[in-house]
C-alpha cells in the first residue's frame, strides 16, 4: 500500500499583513516573510529584491544573539550603527513602494 506524499508548502502559513488587510496600504514590514521564505529557498537575490533589508536585519540580530553570549567591545556602538542602517533600508524600501 501505497501512502499519500505530505507536501509542507511554508508559503500556506505565513501571517497576513494586518495593516494592508484593514487599511489597504503595506506597512514598513512587508515582504519580510516572502523574504526569509526565499532564503530557506536558496534564492539570495529574489530574498533581497523581494526586503533589501533582509540581510542587515539578519546581521543586526544575529550581532545582538552572539553579543549576549560573547561580550564584545563597543558593542552599543555597533549595534546603534546597525539600527540606524535597517532603519534607513527599511524606510527607502517603504517609500520606493509609493513612487
Amino acid at each position: 500500500m501505497l501512502l499519500p506524499r505530505l507536501e509542507f508548502n511554508i508559503n500556506d502559513y505565513m501571517l497576513p499583513c494586518m495593516n494592508k488587510k484593514f487599511f489597504g496600504v503595506d506597512c514598513p514590514g512587508c515582504g519580510i516573510q516572502r523574504s526569509i521564505s526565499l532564503i530557506l529557498q536558496g534564492d539570495f537575490s529574489g530574498a533581497f529584491y523581494m526586503y533589501p533589508a533582509i540581510y542587515s536585519l539578519i546581521l543586526l540580530f544575529g550581532f545582538i544573539g552572539v553579543n549576549h553570549f560573547y561580550k564584545i567591545k563597543y558593542a552599543n556602538k555597533i549595534i546603534i550603527s546597525l539600527l540606524v542602517i535597517n532603519f534607513v533600508l527599511v524606510f527607502t524600501n517603504y517609500i520606493n513602494k509609493f513612487i
